[in-house]
């Protein structure tokens, strides 16, 4: 039997709005009802009196931090959260599963749970359905919530598939686990934005004793429409006679909107967060407090609302409390952003019950998209929307005709991976072909790759997956980038739904402090900005070398004889088995023979979108390329070819440059050598005559 008695009082004609109530062990619940995020058993900036005032009746509590701290042993001794915070309403606790997602960068997941490390003291947790379940009986909760493993919303179908075949099979345990405790518990419906899956969790899930469903994995990724037609979808496979939460959304318009669809339930940490930044939702719009236009204002903040902010104290107080970085103004701005949700929800849950929602639904929908109509804000001019969203320095945004996104040099017009996706190249060309994931099975000293032309971090990004797919590699990984310029990183780093490959938190670890590593310390990343070549002798010995700068045309420094020669001696090693690869997208003859006068042997690569092959070098020949060595063939091509010298050979130098070509090792088997040296001398009395 279901723990919380849910009823319906009304439904909306001409929508799927609905007005219910249910009791949990401290009260009862109207909805459609709106629940402040009070992460560490504590609403940020707010008392549990300025709370009430305020209208909250749920508050939601984080069971991964609390558990990190104050720990279970503490809600045990007070006898739950209520005491130990004093409050005396019901209490939501999440699983922890969302916390562990925007984490990646510190946790393992598995079958068992996800193994994380502390923020607190460093120590490592498993967070299994079992622990959660265990730690959300300690706080004492009304409502706890399954163990999920969230994912983006824009994820693969098989990824998403994955990931809710676990969640289902958690949640499973998470009912096992509570027991007999009175508690409620929700079950999470995942399955990305793939109508099917939505619907197989729905089915599963709801097969289950569960005491109500939440709609996870929205509001991590997807487009407003999207976030609207799914929740739609979902809310309708669940069941009628039991409440609907909409995780961690959202904002007043989006939360309208979810009502409109069916939903009872929401959170957020908006209306604080927001206030903290000086922002305010009004009836005339949503506010920017920090604005100077607020300086000499005499007017309240919101002259329709009754809270003790607008009542006892002007704009101009606000945005000085704002400006001088005051905590009682995010205090104020807070307790007001609150009144504004709950009146919310308050007028929503009226209109239902009047029958007249749809009206309500379709003029508040204006309102609530309102900016600030009384003071609005100027567009700077010379500067386009698409300028100020997709551009940083020399770069921008490049959407590809093929369905994905790349960054585009403005000055040279070149493109990163302008003809296939970018992480499909950086994996087929860098990873595959250097059979990283075989090597980390192997038990030897950590792996060093050279990433070199960081860029928007693609191939290093498809290193740290390939690592992270392993789950225990034998061996560990360092990552050395060189790059000069960090805005092509900085600007995709502010699309991550266009570059999915940056959904990770070492990127953003690398911008902010040039390292990264992960919790078990077996992978690390670091960044050496500058040039590439006031770097190359003292960085760590490579095993493995992405060469991945811009072109020749754009970086010509990077392609020359010299620079090759200087990476071919940094990586002769007293280890006589020892060989560096070198993988590069080009297979320019030009590239090919300044690889090859450097004394690297040089073999055909891998073929990646329209290109039938791209470059392998290697310091030490190996059996299992012979196949793919260049050969008689291409001498005779480079021969005759209009780029038989790399930019910045001599005259006088290229009979030198010729010779170290012709007598390489590599050459030598099979008269190779003799006969292009043949075909050379040919070539060049002919050129005389």
């Amino acid at each position: 039997m279901p723990r919380l008695g849910f009823q319906i009082d009304g439904e909306s004609p001409g929508s799927r709005a609905r007005a219910a109530r249910f009791r949990t062990l401290h009260g009862e619940v109207k909805t459609p009802i709106f629940m402040p995020v009070g992460t560490q058993a504590t609403v940020k900036s707010q008392t549990v009196d300025s709370l009430k005032t305020a209208g909250s009746h749920v508050l939601l509590a984080n069971t991964y931090h609390l558990l990190l701290r104050p720990g279970p042993e503490v809600f045990r001794k007070f006898g739950g959260i209520h005491r130990f915070m004093n409050w005396d309403g019901p209490v939501l606790t999440d699983s922890g599963g969302f916390q562990i997602f925007s984490l990646p960068h510190s946790r393992e997941m598995n079958e068992e749970g996800a193994s994380f490390q502390s923020y607190v003291d460093g120590r490592m947790h498993l967070l299994s359905p079992e622990k959660s379940i265990e730690m959300q009986r300690a706080i004492g909760s009304d409502i706890m919530m399954v163990l999920d493993q969230c994912i983006p919303s824009t994820a693969e179908h098989a990824q998403a598939l994955q990931a809710m075949e676990l969640t289902h099979r958690w949640a499973k345990r998470s009912l096992a686990a509570r027991e007999d405790s009175p508690q409620a518990m929700f079950g999470i419906v995942q399955g990305a934005c793939f109508q099917d899956l939505r619907r197989q969790s729905a089915d599963f899930l709801t097969q289950l004793p569960f005491d109500g469903f939440a709609i996870g994995g929205l509001a991590v990724g997807e487009t407003k429409g999207q976030r609207e037609d799914f929740t739609e979808w979902t809310a309708a496979l669940l069941p009628r006679d039991l409440p609907r939460y909409l995780m961690g959304v959202g904002t007043p318009i989006d939360i309208l909107e979810a009502v409109h669809r069916g939903v009872d339930m929401f959170d957020c940490i908006l209306p604080s967060a927001l206030a903290q930044r000086g922002v305010a939702f009004t009836s005339v719009g949503k506010l920017q407090l920090r604005r100077g236009v607020y300086k000499f204002s005499e007017e309240p903040l919101d002259p329709d609302c009754g809270c003790a902010t607008c009542v006892n104290y002007s704009r101009a107080y606000l945005h000085h409390l704002y400006k001088a970085e005051e905590v009682v103004g995010w205090k104020l701005l807070a307790s007001h952003n609150l009144t504004f949700y709950h009146r919310l929800m308050a007028e929503m849950r009226e209109a239902i019950l009047q029958g007249k929602f749809l009206e309500y639904y379709q003029s508040k929908r204006e309102e609530l998209v309102l900016a600030d109509e009384e003071n609005p804000v100027k567009k700077q001019k010379n500067r386009s929307r698409r300028e100020k969203k997709t551009c940083l320095g020399d770069y921008e945004i490049h959407s590809s005709p093929h369905g994905f996104s790349s960054i585009r040099q403005l000055s040279s017009g070149e493109i990163m991976h302008s003809v296939i996706e970018p992480t499909q190249e950086a994996e087929t060309l860098y990873v595959k072909q250097s059979r990283l994931a075989e090597r980390l099975l192997e038990t030897q000293a950590p792996l060093v790759i050279w990433d070199v032309g960081l860029g928007a971090a693609t191939n290093a990004m498809a290193a740290i997956h390939c690592f992270e797919a392993q789950g225990a590699p034998a061996r560990g990984l360092k990552i050395v980038s060189f790059e000069r310029d960090l805005d092509p990183l900085r600007l995709a780093s502010l699309h991550p739904v266009r570059f999915p490959h940056l959904r990770h938190g070492a990127p953003y670890r690398l911008l902010e402090e040039s390292r990264w590593e992960s919790s078990n310390q077996l992978l690390q990343w670091e960044l050496l900005e500058g040039d590439f070549l006031d770097h190359l002798e003292s960085a760590p010995m490579p095993d493995l070398i992405f060469y991945d700068p811009f072109s020749s045309k754009t970086d010509s420094a990077l392609w020359t004889p010299s620079v090759f020669s200087r990476i071919y001696r940094r990586c002769l090693s007293q280890e006589e088995n020892h060989a560096v690869e070198l993988m590069t997208y080009s297979a320019s003859t030009a590239v090919r023979a300044a690889l090859l006068s450097a004394g690297f042997f040089v073999a055909r690569g891998a073929a990646t979108g329209p290109k039938s092959d791209t470059t392998l070098a290697v310091t030490r020949r190996s059996p299992p390329l012979d196949d793919r060595l260049l050969g008689a063939e291409w001498l005779q091509r480079w021969n005759r070819s209009e780029s038989k010298y790399p930019a910045g050979i001599a005259e006088a130098e290229r009979s030198r440059f010729e010779a170290l070509i012709l007598s390489h090792p590599q050459f030598a088997r099979e008269g190779i050598s003799s006969i292009a040296a043949s075909a050379s001398l040919a070539h060049l009395s002919s050129k005389r005559s």
